[in-house]
């Protein structure tokens, strides 16, 4: 006598057994309609468990997401051409990333004192695997990354993108291309060598006569009267802590208004 099936799990209670695709797509519906799954995806989010594709549902998801807010609603159709943008202010974001990772990787091989700075400089190029790709990939991201913003501005100068609405994230635009010069001449006095001591001692002398307060900059980023170890701390912390933290602050503001502002760019 056949023994009947019934609904424990096994079966769906009319004889029928439940295939391991239909076991797990019965435990994902439970997940997504816990309440750690619904804490974790706001609603509309499209895991969400009974998602609907729906106007209210397709709104919810743009204003919900972190990606997909980024991005205005409606956008020029030329402004999305690369031979618009030329895509200038992607890379230049994406060289910020590539010397944020190739930075950290040089953090573990350097020590900012004038006893090791040439000399870690020198064992990175010559005794550790990949250390002279790093640190040129490093210096020439720098490069790349000052002439990428300088040219992203002037795209934006000469097609009118700065104008209304769009004067505040112009003026928030110099002030990321002043942040990366001074970042990229901070990091010009780490290697600790003839150039780079006589490059700051320039810069910094030049400084100096800014009306008013120029000794006293001078003296706060020398750490003294003339470079020496105080000189070569505060320019490390600066390159790596302090200017990064806030260029990454403003980038977040740029990044908003750009979203606010209606687009990536402006009239022709």
């Amino acid at each position: 006598m056949a023994r009947r099936m019934t609904g424990n799990g096994n079966g769906n209670g009319n004889g029928h057994r439940a295939t391991p695709a239909e076991r797990l797509a019965e435990v994902g519906e439970k997940v997504r309609g816990s309440q750690a799954w619904a804490s974790i995806f706001r609603p509309g989010s499209i895991f969400r468990k009974g998602y609907t594709d729906s106007p209210r549902n397709r709104s919810y998801v743009v204003m919900n997401s972190l990606i997909y807010h980024l991005h205005p609603v409606k956008v020029k159709r030329h402004a999305v051409k690369v031979s618009y943008t030329l895509c200038l202010g992607g890379l230049s974001f994406f060289l910020f990333l590539l010397l944020t990772v190739t930075g950290i990787f040089l953090m573990f091989f350097y020590r900012p004192t004038t006893a090791q700075a040439w000399n870690d400089i020198q064992t990175l190029e010559t005794s550790i695997t990949f250390g002279l790709l790093v640190r040129n990939m490093h210096r020439w991201a720098a490069h790349l990354m000052v002439l990428s913003v300088f040219l992203h501005m002037s795209r934006v100068f000469y097609h009118g993108a700065y104008k209304p609405p769009r004067e505040f994230n112009w003026v928030i635009g110099v002030i990321l291309l002043t942040l990366t010069l001074l970042l990229s001449f901070t990091g010009y006095l780490l290697p600790w060598d003839q150039l780079a001591l006589w490059a700051v001692t320039v810069g910094t002398n030049m400084m100096g006569y800014t009306p008013v307060f120029g000794s006293q900059v001078r003296f706060v980023l020398l750490g003294g009267v003339e470079i020496g170890g105080e000189t070569l701390l505060r320019w490390y912390v600066l390159h790596v802590l302090m200017l990064p933290f806030v260029i990454v602050i403003f980038m977040a503001i740029h990044f908003w208004r750009v979203r606010k502002d209606g687009g990536i760019s402006g009239p022709l």
